[in-house]
């Protein structure tokens, strides 16, 4: 007993060092991960593996797809390698591929280009987008594969202009005043909103300059934030009751700042200062265009100008109202030409402001005329006292939009005006129906 209670009274460290199987079996064993990998080919399977990762990543340019532009890109990136003056060849690189032009990552030439990035959809908001232009811009950049977003308050602006829309992947509408900030993600902002005839800008002036001041320097300070592509909507207005004729983008023009269409002569003067302030001190892209009188469908029935009044009041069986003389002149471009105007503008290269209107220069008497030969030879012409400062003539001097935007209106008076009389005529109808006459 003594004898056994001396041998576990030894100490633990030393039974172990003498009773280890690893000392006992494997005296000069080697480290248990050497041996893990020397097992069962382990190793030749990982050998394997990195010469085949090694092969793959040598030959992936040649795995890559087939560029889907190699018109694009064959030719410039061959010229890259080969011409003898490196700046040449970058520059030539940079004006033939579209992401290179509008990206100053790739303004040198130098950088890999993303398989599709020049393919992808663009995103837009259209302020005043459920208004009568602004419907139809919608349409145009729906139609040719952009999603858009709408923000309208719908003072002036209707829903069944966008109606047709509704359940379309592509589009947005959103109920919002433009005098309010809002935060959104898109390539292009088209700025709109604004009541545009004299009825609706003079129901609230102030409220009017607000949307022409706040509005656009909220969505500039939009642009500035996101990196978007700014276009303003400015208008003829600008020019006032011009003492130049026709007008040109030069023209300063003649504007009383202190009277009834005030909030929105100069208020969109003010907008325009806006947005090249922010261009040459912010570095936003900003485009301005200077529309002038337009009509087509969709238009209001009763919002004051000319064309929408003359076209209802026959439609009616009303005496066409003529103000003042009848002598005082206006141009009138149809819908779609404005529409095409704007987006051309928006996708060139200068700020502008470019004039956006027909040329052909028609009396309110004309109009008149032209109007009864459309709806109703028997309509009559009633006339009144012409209104504040109306201006006497106004016509467009469209040289600069030819020249630059490779621009101009091609639907005339007598072919643009039978469209809009028809649209015009079933509301019309469908508005009595309502009324049970």
């Amino acid at each position: 007993m003594k004898q056994l209670h001396k041998q576990s009274s030894m100490p633990i460290s030393h039974a172990s060092q003498l009773y280890s199987p690893k000392s006992l079996k494997h005296p000069r064993s080697l480290p248990r991960s050497i041996t893990y990998l020397l097992k069962e080919q382990r190793l030749l399977f990982i050998l394997v593996g990195v010469f085949i990762g090694f092969t793959f990543f040598l030959l992936q340019p040649s795995l890559s797809p087939a560029d889907p532009r190699p018109h694009l890109f064959s030719a410039t990136r061959a010229s890259l390698t080969t011409d003898p003056d490196p700046a040449a060849a970058a520059a030539t690189y940079a004006n033939s591929n579209p992401v290179a032009r509008n990206n100053p990552r790739y303004s040198n030439g130098v950088g890999r280009v993303p398989v599709g990035i020049g393919s992808k959809r663009r995103r837009i908001v259209v302020t005043g987008g459920a208004g009568f232009v602004g419907s139809h811009l919608v349409d145009k950049l729906i139609a040719r594969g952009d999603d858009v977003i709408v923000v309208d308050n719908f003072f002036t602006g209707r829903k069944e202009n966008v109606v047709h829309l509704f359940g379309n992947p592509r589009f947005e509408l959103i109920r919002h005043d433009v005098v309010e900030p809002i935060l959104l993600e898109v390539d292009q902002i088209y700025h709109l909103a604004c009541p545009a005839s004299p009825v609706h800008y003079k129901y609230n002036p102030i409220k009017t300059i607000k949307t022409n001041v706040m509005g656009t320097l909220n969505m500039l300070g939009l642009a500035k934030r996101i990196g978007a592509r700014f276009l303003l909507t400015s208008t003829s207005e600008v020019y006032g009751d011009p003492l130049e004729h026709p007008q040109k983008e030069t023209y300063w023009g003649h504007v009383n700042p202190i009277g009834v269409r005030s909030c929105y002569d100069e208020g969109k003067r003010t907008a325009e200062t806006l947005a090249m302030d922010y261009h040459r001190g912010a570095g936003v892209e900003v485009r301005i265009a200077r529309i002038f009188n337009t009509y087509g469908p969709r238009m209001c029935l009763d919002d004051g100008r000319v064309v929408s009044n003359f076209v209802s009041q026959a439609i009616r069986k009303q005496p066409m109202t003529v103000y003042g003389d009848g002598k005082q002149t206006r141009s009138f471009q149809y819908v779609s030409d404005l529409v095409d105007g704007l987006v051309s503008l928006m996708e060139g290269e200068h700020v502008g402001p470019f004039n956006l209107g027909n040329p052909g220069e028609f009396t309110m008497l004309d109009l008149a005329e032209i109007v009864k030969e459309t709806i109703d030879p028997s309509a009559t012409i009633e006339f009144k006292p012409n209104t504040a400062d109306d201006p006497h003539k106004r016509k467009p001097d469209i040289s600069k939009a030819k020249e630059f935007l490779n621009w101009e209106p091609k639907v005339s008076l007598r072919e643009g005006l039978p469209r809009m009389v028809d649209d015009f005529r079933n509301r019309i109808l469908n508005e009595d129906e309502g009324k049970g006459n």
